[in-house]
């Protein structure tokens, strides 16, 4: 498969910060012309503003939409593929995090947090998948996490997600591989965005509970070292070189590793070799559930 030039139209979803808003930058850095997708119109302004005047000759077009609404996701669809039919880049980067154990959110909470980490992303693809086949040498980039190769305690909705977006990427990639489409799955470790700052508290949490969430999260925050800039120079190396995975850090590559040679009992595993940082320790003893994203359905 020849490698990708960056030419024509890239989406990108979650593009106000984070991963997202330094993905739209590099990417037009290399030529593309970009749309972006977020909840947040106020950062996807901010994000127009600096890409207009750092890229006076590309063109990027924002669309405000919540992602756990189906029918506004069905909307984009229809609008993504009308509006730009050059799209050879789809990178379904947004998500968010549900902090607690599973009994500590309700159903509500679930269904939330997997309309936008997992139904959304299959959604975007279903919709504009003719369009990609359209053009020349297209490609999908679905963002998972280091929990889409490993399944701690107290991450049960994000994983179940993260794990769900992995099956959904390498199957698509079986489909689509022998027809030219390009499909890689990002799986990214501790990045510094708002992920944990941004979680969503569980609704069935007693006030103590809560309390000790939220300081959890803060905790949490203050490990997380990998920039939002490094991660999108991962990404957009993988997409390059039509990359199947993309495991960004040790702290993917370390449970990615032992997964593999400890499939059913990585837990004890990763814990040991983590110890002498303490990274994993702090990403679950925070609660939080972890990726690359902000507030409500922000930036990787």
């Amino acid at each position: 498969m020849p490698e990708f030039d960056f030419t024509g139209t890239a989406i990108v979803t979650g593009a106000a910060g984070g991963i997202g808003r330094a993905l739209v930058t590099q990417l037009a850095d290399l030529g593309s012309d970009v749309v972006l997708v977020d909840r947040d119109a106020e950062g996807l302004n901010s994000a127009l503003a600096e890409l207009r005047t750092s890229h006076p000759r590309a063109e990027f077009t924002c669309y405000v939409a919540d992602l756990t609404n189906r029918d506004e996701v069905h909307e984009l669809g229809e609008k993504l593929v009308q509006n730009h039919p050059g799209t050879r880049l789809l990178v379904n980067n947004a998500g968010v995090a549900l902090s607690g154990a599973f009994e500590q959110y309700s159903k509500d909470d679930f269904d939330w947090l997997l309309a936008v980490n997992l139904i959304a992303p299959i959604d975007l693809v279903r919709a504009l998948l003719p369009v990609l086949r359209r053009n020349r040498n297209p490609h999908i980039v679905n963002v998972s996490s280091v929990f889409g190769l490993v399944a701690p305690a107290r991450n049960v909705a994000y994983a179940t997600s993260k794990f769900g977006i992995r099956g959904f990427t390498e199957a698509l990639r079986a489909e689509l591989e022998p027809d030219g489409i390009g499909v890689t799955c990002v799986h990214p470790g501790g990045i510094k965005t708002n992920i944990a700052l941004g979680a969503r508290i569980g609704s069935a949490m007693t006030p103590p509970e809560r309390a000790a969430a939220e300081k959890d999260n803060i905790e949490f925050d203050k490990v997380l070292t990998i920039t939002a800039e490094e991660a999108a120079r991962t990404i957009v190396d993988g997409i390059a070189h039509r990359r199947r995975r993309v495991l960004i850090g040790a702290s993917a590559k370390i449970p990615d590793i032992a997964a593999r040679l400890f499939p059913s009992h990585y837990h004890r595993v990763v814990d040991a070799v983590e110890s002498a940082s303490g990274w994993f320790s702090s990403f679950t003893e925070s609660r939080d559930s972890t990726s690359t994203e902000t507030a409500g359905q922000v930036a990787r």
